[in-house]
């Protein structure tokens, strides 16, 4: 991918600023676009002086204009945690609608490539575990998680309608909990929130009574998965995800252990329509992109507990 020029919206989010180092590393001219609503320059400023980057602080629910060629266009804007999505509803579902239009219109004009960064919420509160991508989800679309769920669901509907339309080459990923360094300490996710409250000496708050599973993947093999999909052949959604499932209850003694902190694992009421079950099935990253994660959960916390460390 050297000398490519790419466009990330919401590059200066978590993830998006990892591919924004990913990209530059690998010889890439990297635009990164985002509105800061909950992304932060303190995630890219490391890259602010690099003649290779360059930021937009930029809506993308307005019209998207980029001077010169693209190659690609990755989508990552959106805000991305309940604690976000639940505060701002509305913006959540214009970026999942207008955005991804304008994101797909700018990539046609350019006639370059697309990636839309999905969620494994399309799948709701899945009743198969794990889940395929054929899996078509169990969603509330009117529950107040419906803001996020539906705007995601409605952003793979318009992406593949460019796609068999407009010939567009699109890709779309499917993301599983994702954690490491740059996560916000008031994310309101659970690795943060107990990291935080675990430094700080704090109970750490679970919801219902911890056991609900996650499956948590380290920021380095979301990347890694990314970037292989980009050059793939693949157009339909592909889950990128570690398929090791884990209660919250284990994740909150894990951290604890970790830390060597004497916090106590408390209990708050279950959210509306939080998922029980969340675990990929990787088969197709397997055998199409021959990806699967290689940080073991404790390794990629490690890293991310000394990140939350640094910031205090």
């Amino acid at each position: 991918m050297k000398n490519k020029r790419i466009l990330i919206t919401g590059g200066a989010g978590f993830i998006g600023s990892h591919l924004c180092d990913r990209f530059i590393e690998n010889g890439c001219k990297v635009i990164c676009m985002d509105n800061l609503l909950t992304g932060s320059k303190n995630n890219i400023k490391h890259l602010l002086k690099n003649k290779k980057f360059s930021f937009e602080k930029h809506d993308v629910t307005k019209y998207i204009t980029i001077k010169g060629k693209l190659d690609y266009v990755v989508h990552f804007a959106s805000p991305a945690s309940p604690k976000d999505y639940l505060e701002y509803p509305i913006k959540t579902l214009k970026v999942g609608s207008l955005g991804t239009h304008n994101a797909l219109g700018i990539a046609k004009n350019k006639k370059c490539k697309f990636l839309l960064a999905s969620t494994s919420e399309v799948y709701g509160d899945p009743l198969v575990n794990p889940q395929k991508e054929t899996y078509w989800g169990n969603v509330n679309p009117i529950g107040p998680r419906g803001v996020y769920d539906e705007a995601k669901r409605f952003s793979e509907a318009l992406t593949l309608a460019y796609y068999r339309t407009h010939k567009i080459d699109t890709k779309i990923v499917r993301i599983f909990n994702t954690y490491g360094p740059r996560m916000r300490p008031n994310d309101g996710r659970a690795i943060p929130e107990f990291i935080d409250q675990a430094l700080a000496g704090k109970d750490i708050t679970a919801f219902g009574n911890g056991s609900q599973t996650r499956s948590f993947g380290y920021i380095d093999d979301l990347v890694e998965g990314l970037v292989r999909l980009m050059k793939s052949d693949l157009n339909t959604p592909v889950n990128i995800g570690n398929p090791n499932e884990m209660s919250i209850n284990d994740l909150a003694k894990m951290i604890i252990k970790l830390i060597g902190s004497k916090s106590k694992i408390t209990y708050r009421e279950l959210p509306v329509d939080d998922p029980k079950v969340r675990r990929p099935d990787i088969t197709l990253a397997q055998s199409k992109l021959n990806w699967e994660p290689k940080v073991h959960v404790e390794e990629g916390l490690r890293k991310t507990i000394e990140y939350f460390r640094e910031l205090k």
